[in-house]
């Protein structure tokens, strides 16, 4: 930890801004609690015990602008823990993106914008679709890696146009997958330092406890795989405040906060335990849960305004930050107009003209073992299709995965494919 994060300032410091926070995350654990007892189905738990949490980081970190969810260089928000769908549907509303507040109590309803598990090509403001378990944490490496990449590839002296974080929150039960073990070693070995994940660690599962299954100690694996780690209480703003800036100031490594936190955060009878993780929690429980958090007993999706209205500040803060960008860009296109034409190229989702032409033909009933044509394929895209990437897992000369005169992606130097 460097001298200059000792002398950090937590926003949530000021009283005022705490309260404001517990309020907005309260606001998240009822509209989590009445969707899923309207649905009679869902998963209450996570985003009550991740509230504070998520609030903290949508309001305080995140760079995005709901008036344009294809930002660019927006930062990337993936859930991993996609069963706590209605955690990042909160999010969404009240940030100010296209999800009103009646598709929030559509939840789980048959083609609502709301389904139980986030779905990326559905719903505004979702990265991926995330539900097995595991899936979500992969992508986010992935993200974390295409973010290394591009940077490397466009970015230009005074010109940063690649420029953000990936941010995941992931649960015990990704954290069990074998896949996240192999993806988070890469990461550790690539060193992707704006990749983030919070970890909510609230040794829940919905069996029961985790400690009939998970005992390893999860902090050593992931420092052992080269990654910052830090654990605090997820329920204290300021520690964790603290700990993503940490997070934001390490330039070697990608970083792990384990967030202890309970599971169905304010229910007196449900948290804690494996009956908040996934049902309802029963109306007789929700007026007693919200007495506790101050909320209206006889409002269901009850939304304060100072809440909405503190949240809602990222559309302008987003929206600035985005015309900041844009006028960097506009001068990155005077500068380096090539690079800005190969840039809009390959975020644009359409591959380039000419790439079907660049495609190898084989003679007819001539045999070919399949992987020296997947091979010739691969070696004749690769000029075509710029962003085209590949791997292998070490069989690279025998499965022909590496095109003609590329390079590896290398820690420190991710401009290999």
């Amino acid at each position: 930890m460097s001298d200059t994060t000792q002398d950090y300032v937590p926003a949530t410091a000021d009283a005022e801004q705490r309260r404001l926070y517990q309020l907005a995350a309260n606001i998240v654990r009822g509209l989590a609690m009445d969707a899923v007892q309207k649905a009679n189905s869902g998963h209450p738990g996570m985003p009550m015990g991740m509230a504070d949490t998520a609030v903290l980081l949508w309001r305080r970190f995140l760079k995005h602008n709901p008036a344009d969810p294809h930002w660019p260089d927006r930062d990337r928000f993936v859930l991993s823990a996609g069963h706590g769908s209605m955690l990042l549907y909160s999010l969404l509303h009240l940030t100010g993106y296209a999800l009103t507040l009646d598709d929030i109590k559509a939840f789980r309803q048959w083609e609502s914008l709301t389904p139980g598990h986030p779905e990326n090509h559905l719903t505004a403001g979702v990265e991926t679709t995330t539900g097995p378990l595991g899936q979500g944490l992969t992508n986010g490496v992935g993200m974390a890696l295409a973010e290394r990449w591009l940077a490397a590839k466009f970015n230009q002296s005074n010109f940063p146009i690649v420029d953000h974080y990936t941010y995941v929150i992931a649960s015990d039960g990704d954290l069990m997958e074998g896949m996240t073990h192999e993806a988070c070693a890469l990461a550790g070995h690539w060193g992707l330092h704006k990749l983030i994940v919070l970890y909510d660690d609230n040794g829940i599962t919905i069996d029961g406890p985790t400690e009939l299954a998970f005992s390893e100690d999860v902090a050593a694996r992931f420092a052992a795989y080269g990654w910052q780690t830090e654990a605090v209480d997820g329920h204290d703003i300021t520690a964790v405040e603290q700990a993503i800036y940490h997070a934001q100031q390490e330039q070697e490594r990608p970083s792990l906060i384990l967030c202890r936190t309970q599971i169905g955060y304010g229910s007196p009878n449900r948290a804690g335990t494996a009956n908040a993780h996934g049902e309802p929690l029963g109306e007789t429980e929700i007026v007693l849960t919200k007495e506790r958090l101050g909320l209206p007993v006889d409002q269901p999706f009850y939304i304060d305004d100072a809440a909405r209205d503190f949240m809602a500040q990222a559309r302008d803060a987003g929206q600035e930050r985005q015309d900041n960008w844009e006028r960097l860009f506009a001068h990155y296109q005077q500068k380096h107009p090539e690079l800005a034409a190969a840039f809009q190229q390959a975020i644009s989702g359409e591959l380039p003209e000419g790439w079907l032409d660049a495609l190898p033909s084989f003679e007819p009933g001539k045999e070919v073992a399949t992987r020296n044509a997947s091979g010739a394929v691969l070696d004749s895209l690769a000029p075509a299709v710029p962003t085209l990437l590949g791997g292998s897992a070490d069989l690279t000369g025998s499965n022909k995965t590496k095109p003609k005169g590329e390079d590896y992606v290398r820690r420190r130097d991710f401009s290999g494919r």
